[in-house]
């Protein structure tokens, strides 16, 4: 495994870290999630991401009961607050004071920890002041309860802002957390600059598309069975931007670039976000332990400039660069 410092912080983080959303407590069985986890440990990964409303609360139980008696210094364990994970009342959600040292309590009762190492806020928060969340992630952090801070999905304007403060705070705001992959970039214009200048590494999410990088998913065929394309329980709406013909058959001619770098294309996929100098670590999740087994070889892999550049050519108009795309809801919009 290769280990890289979490934005420029003194962190070490594994390159390939394990993420249970959309798995854990969920879809996955708790049998299976745990010996997915215990898979992960196997193959060198010490970095584990999760959050508060995963599962509405149960991934990071299962993350919790699946790493009890591993040594604690050897992990760094990262969880999130912003959702609601309860009945949604009016200092459920958010990044409020209250709702932040409410939920940094909770998270860490189902954890079993004493505290993360990195807690992130899931999204911007339009409504409550920004000098307020910092201040209350500042007394995370001087409790004890979290070693470092970090943002989730945030726009570079936004992570600028809270950068200012947390100088100020003297708060180590050390990440950001974002969807990036070889469909979906559009951190590369504005948020990925702004994070190398003020010193914030990406921790990524989805570097495969939810799957549909993988090449499983085929033009003009049927989905899979049991694939998460067909799953009803969150999995088939994050991937069904991706069930284009177009852009599935432009994945397929993906292969004989992951061919000719000895890599399957879920390999190539981790692989490529890997080569961002500003990507701190790639988040992957599984069903099963191969997945995790398979996912993890990318780690260490050099691409080189030609194959960069024939994904390129392949992919093509199909992905998606505008940075607008990053944003966060409004919390009235959400729940009046």
């Amino acid at each position: 495994m290769e280990f890289r410092n979490l934005g420029a912080s003194g962190l070490k983080v594994s390159a390939i870290s394990y993420g249970n959303w959309l798995t854990h407590g969920s879809q996955v069985e708790e049998d299976a999630a745990l010996a997915c986890v215990r898979q992960a440990l196997d193959e060198g990964i010490t970095t584990f991401d999760t959050a508060d409303v995963y599962a509405n609360t149960a991934a990071e139980t299962v993350l919790g009961k699946a790493l009890a008696g591993e040594r604690r210094q050897g992990l760094e364990i990262f969880t999130k607050v912003f959702w609601p994970t309860g009945p949604g009342k009016q200092n459920d959600h958010g990044l409020s004071r209250k709702h932040i040292l409410e939920s940094i309590d909770g998270s860490l009762q189902r954890l079993g920890t004493d505290y993360v190492d990195l807690y992130q806020a899931h999204r911007f928060d339009h409504e409550t002041p920004l000098e307020e969340t910092m201040l209350a992630f500042a007394d995370v952090v001087r409790a004890g309860k979290a070693l470092y801070i970090g943002v989730s999905e945030w726009r570079a304007e936004e992570i600028r802002a809270a950068a200012a403060l947390a100088r100020e705070l003297h708060v180590p705001l050390v990440s950001n957390q974002p969807q990036y992959n070889m469909l979906w970039r559009v951190i590369e214009a504005e948020v990925v600059p702004t994070s190398e200048e003020l010193g914030l590494g990406q921790v990524v999410w989805s570097p495969i598309a939810q799957g549909a990088l993988t090449g499983k998913y085929k033009p003009g065929a049927e989905l899979p069975a049991g694939s998460r394309a067909t799953d009803e329980k969150g999995g088939a709406d994050m991937i069904k931007r991706w069930m284009d013909d177009d852009v599935l058959e432009r994945v397929q001619r993906l292969q004989p670039i992951a061919d000719e770098a000895g890599l399957s294309l879920a390999q190539l996929a981790v692989a490529w976000v890997l080569q961002n100098p500003n990507v701190s670590s790639a988040i992957i999740g599984a069903s099963r332990p191969e997945q995790v087994t398979e996912n993890v070889k990318a780690a260490g892999i050099t691409l080189d400039a030609d194959a960069l550049t024939a994904i390129d050519d392949v992919l093509g108009d199909v992905v998606v660069r505008d940075p607008a795309k990053t944003q966060s809801p409004r919390r009235s919009e959400m729940f009046g």
